[in-house]
């Protein structure tokens, strides 16, 4: 099977170049767009969320010897969770070689958490089936990079420790109030803005409101620091 410009194209973005072509088309193949002979990725995706398991919690044993389970399962969920992935996705350009139908096309798929997310799993598998789990734990850590070294300080909710920093000085938990949103009605972008009792605010913008309320609120605890 001969790849498509596209697709070599991404095969470079990566740095992996693959044996069997077809295991690279069924991972960006969404299930919008599959049919009897087109395959969709969503069990490749089953797959790469167990190998992207196994590869991160290899990973944080090995960079930090002393730290305890209670640590450390935070910091794995902050790593191998849906918008981690798709945070990944973004940065090598997944969404432009996904295979989607016309409707997921139409709502803005290629710029969707959750099929971005799903899609970097499938790759991961892919290259697990290709070429076996030291390629897969290769890609993986290349591609997750320094998350890997500074996860600790991504690892809790950001919201969750704005409410705790306002508890424990004896204020009203956070509001948090949507200030602006733009584009169009199936790929909508919402600023937000994360607001303290004592006045202290910040805002941020994201696709969703949760991604932005959670980005609102990191960047008010990095200012209140």
């Amino acid at each position: 099977m001969k790849l498509s410009k596209d697709l070599r194209a991404f095969e470079e973005r990566i740095g992996y170049r693959f044996k069997r072509p077809e295991l690279l088309q069924r991972a960006v193949t969404h299930a919008s767009v599959s049919s009897s002979t087109r395959k969709d990725n969503q069990r490749l995706e089953f797959l790469g969320d167990r190998v992207l398991g196994l590869v991160m919690a290899t990973a944080l044993l090995e960079h930090d010897k002393t730290a305890t389970e209670g640590q450390l399962a935070p910091r794995f969920n902050a790593l191998v969770r849906k918008e981690a992935c798709a945070d990944v996705a973004r940065e090598i350009d997944l969404g432009a070689v996904l295979k989607l139908g016309r409707s997921e096309m139409m709502s803005g798929g290629r710029r969707k958490q959750a099929l971005l997310g799903d899609a970097m799993e499938a790759v991961i598998a892919a290259v697990y089936k290709d070429a076996g789990f030291d390629a897969a734990a290769e890609l993986i850590l290349r591609l997750w990079g320094k998350r890997i070294h500074q996860v600790d300080t991504d690892a809790r909710d950001a919201k969750t420790s704005l409410q705790e920093w306002a508890q424990a000085r004896g204020q009203k938990p956070p509001a948090y109030v949507e200030v602006a949103r733009s584009g169009p009605d199936h790929a909508p972008v919402f600023t937000i803005a994360a607001r303290l009792q004592d006045g202290n605010e910040a805002q941020a913008t994201a696709g969703s409101k949760r991604q932005a309320e959670q980005a609102a609120a990191k960047a008010l605890l990095g200012k209140l620091d």
